[in-house]
């Protein structure tokens, strides 16, 4: 996951993603390092924080991430059996 800092939708995304007990990396986009949000774009296609990717799929930010998983679709996405 492609995060800054002070933002409100990573804060959410990160919250979110621990409550299910799912592990995530945490890539900072730091404004001082501009490869890593050239690496974001690359990835993403997409400029602004945070995006979530799983495994190597975009799945868009905290707001896509949550339509997944209001449709029911996000569990079998990560992996977890919904038992």
């Amino acid at each position: 996951m492609y995060t800054g800092d002070a933002c409100p939708y990573c804060t959410r995304a990160k919250r979110f993603l621990d409550q299910k007990g799912v592990p995530f990396e945490e890539i900072h986009v730091d404004r001082r390092d501009p490869a890593v949000r050239d690496q974001l774009v690359a990835l993403t296609g997409r400029y602004t924080v945070p995006q979530i990717l799983i495994g190597d799929t975009p799945i868009g930010g905290w707001d896509d991430m949550k339509a997944l998983h209001d449709a029911g679709q996000l569990d079998a996405m990560l992996g977890i059996d919904a038992a």
